[in-house]
């Protein structure tokens, strides 16, 4: 799919997509609960059904009402079981000691770059614990064995992900005593950590922590609270919200938190020390353009946020310096390099790092035909970096929005000038 930019100029008020990193641990609780429950969710994207199908696959009966999700949870997970991760990372690395702690033996497929995204050190840590897993030639896992153990040591600084997982997985091991993670070195996206403990809390399963040791009480289990509502997503408001911040007119988002557990609700405090007009209100935000000028940029919490405010610093005054996002090589893509090319092409003075990118400004970019390297980030990235460039820009391979956001180009659209956005 391509989409081409005419100098776009949105404004107006949007609504924000459900948060993709919620639904996927609320509805991993729910399909483990010891009662059905009804998530409120408008909407899914390709990463959240992958997870939906995955978990319907291990016993649970998941269907649409409406806006909501009905939950039943698994009351026996299968012996053998074939699934389908597709791209999500967040899917696999959930799942994989979730499937080790059922006992369930499974076939997991994973497409894209996924099988080159790195599952250690949660794969020796399950090894070492009483699971097998092995890779197959075509990018798949088998995985066979039970989770045991109550005391676990995972480094925290490759991904966030891991330490979920294990989260997610240790009350279906119904142990007497207390289990404990004990988190190595830096620990890489807290916020996304603090989520989760959020998510098990309102499941009737409070993790604390202490001195980097996270502790699940003894004979912790899975309550369903019956129901529960899916907030806004703020790493896909972002893109809307760096809009705001470098086009021609004021940009709303409904429906987002700025209270949020969520890491990339940082995108606000941000664009504020830039420079941007921010107006928090109640459930929305408004972001207004003001002269731009350039930030240091400490990506350790918040990687998903790199590529639209590499975009934004692009448009502001100054030198940008964004670090601690060594990991997004390991993404869908090589985003650090993605994001170079990306706004290189545009006429941007764009530098990597080891781990970042350093920008210096201009007060325009020029236009011409983009790549979105298969990844939604890169794809909204792009869309940021038009609204200051001269002449049109065309993303090839635009549909990789699919993955989180699938209704952005038409979001997009509907606050564009009529043939200002080509679908």
């Amino acid at each position: 799919m391509k989409v081409t930019l005419l100098t776009p100029a949105p404004q107006g008020t949007l609504c924000a997509p459900p948060s993709k990193s919620e639904a996927h641990r609320a509805l991993i609780c729910a399909a483990l609960a010891d009662l059905p429950t009804n998530i409120t969710c408008a909407a899914t994207n390709d990463d959240i059904d992958a997870t939906i199908d995955c978990l319907c696959a291990l016993g649970a009966d998941i269907k649409r009402q409406g806006h909501c999700l009905c939950v039943t949870p698994i009351t026996q997970a299968p012996a053998f079981v074939k699934m389908d991760v597709r791209e999500s990372g967040s899917t696999l690395r959930f799942l994989l000691p979730v499937i080790a702690a059922l006992g369930t033996r499974a076939h997991i497929a994973r497409r894209g770059r996924l099988p080159l995204r790195p599952l250690s050190p949660l794969r020796e840590l399950l090894e070492q614990n009483g699971v097998s897993i092995t890779e197959i030639s075509d990018g798949a896992l088998e995985i066979s064995g039970k989770l045991s153990g109550s005391d676990f040591a995972i480094a925290a600084h490759i991904s966030s992900q891991f330490v979920s997982g294990l989260l997610l997985a240790l009350p279906l091991l119904a142990l007497p005593n207390d289990c404990h993670i004990h988190l190595l070195g830096r620990v890489e996206s807290r916020p996304y950590i603090d989520m989760t403990r959020c998510t098990l809390a309102s499941f009737g399963i409070h993790v604390t922590e202490q001195d980097s040791v996270l502790t699940l009480p003894a004979h912790s289990r899975y309550i369903s609270p019956g129901t529960c509502c899916i907030s806004g997503d703020w790493s896909g408001a972002a893109a809307f919200a760096c809009m705001g911040a470098v086009g021609k007119h004021p940009i709303t988002i409904m429906g987002i938190d700025p209270q949020s557990a969520q890491g990339d609700c940082a995108i606000l405090s941000i664009l504020m020390q830039m420079g941007a007009d921010v107006q928090i209100g109640t459930g929305q935000v408004t972001v207004s353009p003001a002269p731009l000028r350039g930030v240091e940029i400490d990506a350790t919490d918040i990687p998903d946020l790199v590529p639209v405010l590499a975009a934004t610093a692009a448009l502001a005054q100054g030198k940008t310096h964004i670090y601690g996002a060594s990991r997004l090589r390991y993404k869908e893509s090589d985003r650090l390099a993605a994001v170079t090319e990306l706004l290189r092409t545009l006429g941007a003075n764009i530098t990597q790092t080891e781990d970042g990118l350093i920008i210096v400004g201009k007060p325009a970019l020029s236009g011409g035909t983009l790549n979105a390297y298969g990844d939604h980030r890169i794809a909204m990235t792009a869309a940021v970096a038009s609204l200051g460039c001269t002449r049109p820009v065309t993303i090839d391979g635009a549909q990789a929005v699919n993955k989180s956001y699938p209704a952005f180009w038409e979001q997009l659209s509907a606050l564009c000038t009529p043939d200002s956005v080509i679908l």
